[in-house]
């Protein structure tokens, strides 16, 4: 089998379509490789735009709780004030 492969890439033609078919196995898993990436690239962005948003939440909340009345008097104070 070795021997008959040996002999078909001695022909000129044959190794030209060899030379062609390795191009362009070549070429196909290159953009092949560069749609993994691209697709690897937008879960990253989606999930910093995830993680984004959750810490604006989680800051507003945080600012929330910050804000808040200690005590009851506080609470009172406020309501009467019209602080809310």
């Amino acid at each position: 089998m070795w021997a008959s492969l040996a002999v078909g890439l001695a022909r000129r033609w044959a190794r030209w379509v060899a030379a062609l078919a390795l191009v362009a196995l070549t070429v196909t898993l290159f953009i092949l490789n560069l749609r993994r990436h691209g697709e690897r690239a937008g879960r990253a962005v989606e999930r910093l735009e995830t993680l984004e948003r959750n810490d604006a939440i989680h800051r507003q909340m945080l600012d929330a709780a910050a804000r808040r009345p200690r005590s009851r008097d506080d609470l009172l104070d406020r309501l009467r004030d019209g602080g809310f």
